[in-house]
């Protein structure tokens, strides 16, 4: 087998013997891209109090909306965040710096930093985000300037490669076992009742997953990483209505990019967001549609209650668990940066946080493996069996 040397291993995160930038001197500047995500305000308030408090560096700047912020054109002013800016930031939602998605000029946004005389930039995104980092870190390197670029990885769905857990997921799982409950309670309310929940997930089921697990009143989940047919003796449809004839109501959850197989391709002609993303036709909408229309046409009365908690929940603030680990994660990365590290994430690996080279995780994503113990569980947990005809 392989020796130990030869296996990938990843740095500890945490405070160095030696730091490379002087505090006193030091510009640091912090920006939040993509969609919101609860604990981006708990990321902002450590990384600050750290560098603050810690280091002794004075001079800490919000960029304004995203990368927007760097780029004249926009006319966004920064934001001095001082202590007494960020302390009281725990119960906020939201970004106190704001975001936007979309990419932006990287020699420009390299300009802005030299310009303005930053040491350090903290970014805090998803994937888009974090390429758009890589590619500073190269134009930096290459016009030979000493700026450190230290990344955060934001998903709430929790699919960033080799990163065992992102900040806000265990809010967002908080949150969605609340929408399962409202859901569970209206299905068993009325005959044939059914509670249909649109979850974040757009590649990877991770929320929609364990939330069930979480709350286990769920009888069909459906995910990205798992096949399902609609119709046929073994698909979706027909498994509803034996459960219906069985029990008399159903809860469904499904993930935002689960069952994409079913829209027809040749509508895409706005293919993608702004960040790049692939704009997800809507599964919710869609299967409300077809669980209406199967039922009618079978002459059998339901009461279909449909809930989408995605916005509700992305920009709640943290909660306790989350607050914890978002305090780790900031005051790692300004660990890291104030060493003079830079082209890397502050992620959580087998039980430490680490220093993830951002190469190794850029343009990959995490995904639930059918075969392992989470949706086995699932399967468990729901006995929804599988919804493929043979």
């Amino acid at each position: 087998g392989k020796k130990i040397k030869d296996l990938p291993s990843l740095e500890l995160a945490g405070p160095r013997e030696k730091i490379y930038f002087d505090p006193s001197k030091t510009k640091c500047a912090l920006v939040t891209c993509g969609g919101l995500c609860p604990g981006l305000n708990d990321i902002i308030r450590s990384i600050v109090l750290e560098l603050h408090h810690n280091y002794g560096v004075k001079n800490i700047y919000g960029i304004k909306y995203g990368l927007q912020g760097f780029i004249p054109k926009y006319g966004h002013d920064m934001m001095d965040l001082k202590p007494e800016v960020v302390v009281n930031l725990l119960e906020r939602g939201g970004s106190i710096i704001g975001s936007s998605r979309g990419p932006q000029d990287i020699d420009e946004i390299v300009d802005c930093l030299d310009r303005q005389n930053i040491g350090i930039l903290f970014m805090v995104g998803g994937d888009g985000t974090l390429m758009a980092a890589t590619r500073i870190a190269d134009a930096i390197k290459e016009k030979n300037l000493k700026i450190s670029i230290v990344g955060i990885p934001k998903t709430i769905d929790n699919d960033i490669y080799l990163v065992s857990r992102s900040f806000g997921f265990h809010t967002a799982v908080d949150e969605a076992t609340r929408a399962i409950k409202a859901a569970h309670n209206e299905a068993e309310g009325y005959p044939n009742g059914i509670g249909l929940i649109k979850l974040m997930g757009r590649h990877s089921g991770f929320i929609a997953a364990t939330a069930v697990l979480a709350q286990q009143d769920v009888n069909f989940v459906l995910v990205p990483e798992v096949d399902f047919d609609l119709d046929g003796p073994n698909g979706f449809l027909n498994a509803l209505e034996e459960r219906l004839k069985l029990r008399k109501h159903a809860v469904i959850v499904a993930a935002e990019g689960a069952g994409q197989k079913f829209f027809d391709k040749k509508e895409d002609e706005n293919k993608f967001d702004e960040s790049g993303n692939i704009r997800l036709k809507d599964i919710g909408l869609f299967l409300k549609e077809k669980i209406v229309s199967y039922f009618q046409a079978k002459n059998m009365e339901i009461s279909l209650k449909y809930i989408d908690p995605s916005y509700t929940i992305r920009s709640l603030p943290a909660n306790a668990n989350d607050h914890v680990f978002c305090n780790f994660l900031g005051r790692d990365a300004v660990h890291a940066a104030m060493a003079g590290k830079t082209r890397l994430l502050i992620g959580r690996w087998n039980e430490h946080f680490i220093h993830l080279p951002m190469s190794a995780s850029a343009g990959k994503r995490k995904k639930i493996h059918p075969e392992e113990k989470l949706w086995l569980s699932v399967l468990e947990a729901t006995g929804q069996g599988s919804l493929i005809n043979k």
